[in-house]
């Protein structure tokens, strides 16, 4: 039975889908900030699936309990519902109102867990800002860290080691896993073991998202889609990142091959690559660097060109200045628009005029 407002009016249900102003009704009408539908799915859980992040302070304000559970076998948090849809000013406004980061719901899921699975890094740091253990493991045993590094969602990952959470090596191991897999066959596997072998047609989406890519895999009936998955391809990124953090010196032609893996220098697989070879700084970089910039690939020549542009700066000094400078001004002058854009961007760090 619904517990709804009093008197007559409209039930706080229905306010919902009008606008705050209704749901300000509803409750001094005298709806239940507490209110439940036939099924037991509470107008917070409710408000924080759709979105709705004035309706659930209002609701909050009004007296509603955000770790209620919700639903007919009462399995469902708030929280975790927001986390899993991304939804972080709703995950902020729960959490500022005493809502316990770490409950789990049905299953064993957490909100990190479910956020780190996802790639909400935005939702994740708010979870872990606010206290959420970085470690606690999820219904399969594996931590955050290790959820993170499969999703391929690099913010997610940084998240979570600036928060402290161990067990890197586990998540290497598997940011590497991944590394060496197809990211659409591993999606198609996935839907085939939940929907049946390939008697569906399917379509691939790639789009570019928070310095990664997404791709999609959707199964479709009748031109139309009713089943997808999604996973970034930050892998390489997350690797070098946790390979640094063990204290691993990976070999630097297999950081340019991570770079140049999505094809595009603004990356973060390229831009993590470039930062790790820029606090080398020894000449070994040097001359790995020197020899992409004369390349026949022009991904690779920018790859080298981005290496030289900052190679050593840490120290204080430009050290290979005078050998970097005149690769840089030749490849500005290649006429490949990549490389040559990477060149002159470099050269722009460098102040010449000071250099020569």
């Amino acid at each position: 039975m619904t517990n709804g407002p009093a008197g007559g009016a409209g039930s706080l249900f229905e306010a919902l889908y009008d606008d705050e102003n209704a749901v300000v009704r509803a409750l001094r009408a005298g709806a239940s900030a507490e209110s439940c539908d036939e099924e037991g799915t509470t107008a917070l859980y409710l408000a924080c699936v759709q979105d709705l992040p004035g309706v659930v302070r209002l609701l909050l304000a009004a007296g509603a309990d955000p770790d209620r559970a919700s639903g007919p076998e009462a399995g469902d948090l708030p929280l975790c519902g927001a986390a899993c849809g991304g939804h972080a000013e709703v995950v902020g406004a729960l959490l500022s109102a005493g809502a316990d980061p770490d409950l789990s719901e049905a299953f064993g899921f957490t909100a990190l867990r479910w956020a780190a699975g996802l790639g909400h890094a935005r939702v994740a740091e708010a979870l872990l800002e606010h206290g959420a253990d970085p470690d606690l493991p999820g219904p399969q045993g594996e931590t955050p860290l290790v959820v993170a590094a499969r999703r391929g969602s690099v913010h997610t990952v940084r998240a979570l080691l600036r928060h402290g959470a161990g067990g890197l090596s586990p998540a290497l191991e598997e940011a590497r896993r991944m590394l060496a897999s197809d990211v659409e066959q591993e999606l198609r596997g996935a839907l085939r073991r939940m929907y049946g072998g390939g008697e569906h047609a399917s379509a691939v989406r790639r789009e570019r998202v928070d310095g990664g890519v997404t791709v999609t895999v959707e199964l479709l009936r009748d031109g139309e889609p009713f089943a997808g998955q999604d996973l970034q391809t930050g892998h390489g990124a997350i690797a070098t990142l946790l390979e640094n953090e063990l204290g691993v010196r990976t070999p630097f032609e297999e950081l340019a091959v991570r770079a140049m893996r999505d094809g595009d220098p603004g990356l973060e697989n390229w831009l993590e690559a470039a930062g790790t070879l820029w606090l080398r700084g020894d000449e070994e970089t040097f001359q790995a660097a020197a020899a992409w910039t004369a390349a026949g690939d022009p991904l690779r020549q920018a790859f080298g060109a981005d290496v030289l542009a900052r190679l050593g700066f840490h120290t204080g000094g430009r050290p290979f200045a005078g050998r970097a400078v005149p690769l840089l001004r030749e490849l500005a002058r290649s006429g490949e628009a990549v490389p040559a854009g990477a060149a002159e961007r470099a050269l722009a760090g460098y102040d010449s005029s000071r250099e020569e």
